[in-house]
């Protein structure tokens, strides 16, 4: 199983920006999925969360402004930032929780590779 972020980029302060987590491998299901972001000198932060009966759960600093979804590619998830910020600048990574089969079937937590967003003017 693999989760591959992509979508990041370089956006004025303002503006919006889409990601996009695509999972990949001999997925049954997944359950919670989420967003996090990691600044420089900083901890990876969650940004957006979404359970498997669809509901969301962000931080104070982003809400009203992201927005995590499932997409109708069900291994597919979304962020969508808007209103961006000098302050939203980060690596973003996608996380999941999936069961697999693997001989049996697994459940376990995967991670994206990171897509770097810079808000700038």
């Amino acid at each position: 199983v693999q989760l591959q972020a992509s979508g990041g980029g370089l956006v004025q302060p303002g503006g919006s920006l889409r990601l996009s987590c695509a999972a990949s491998g001999n997925i049954f299901r997944i359950h919670g999925t989420g967003w996090y972001r990691q600044a420089p000198g900083s901890q990876r932060e969650l940004v957006a969360a979404r359970t498997s009966g669809g509901g969301t759960h962000y931080p104070d600093s982003v809400k009203g402004r992201f927005t995590i979804s499932r997409g109708n590619t069900k291994n597919a998830v979304y962020l969508q930032m808007n209103s961006l910020k000098p302050e939203d600048t980060a690596v973003y990574y996608c996380n999941a929780d999936i069961t697999y089969k693997s001989g049996s079937y697994k459940r376990m937590d995967f991670w994206g590779q990171g897509t770097l967003v810079t808000v700038s003017s």
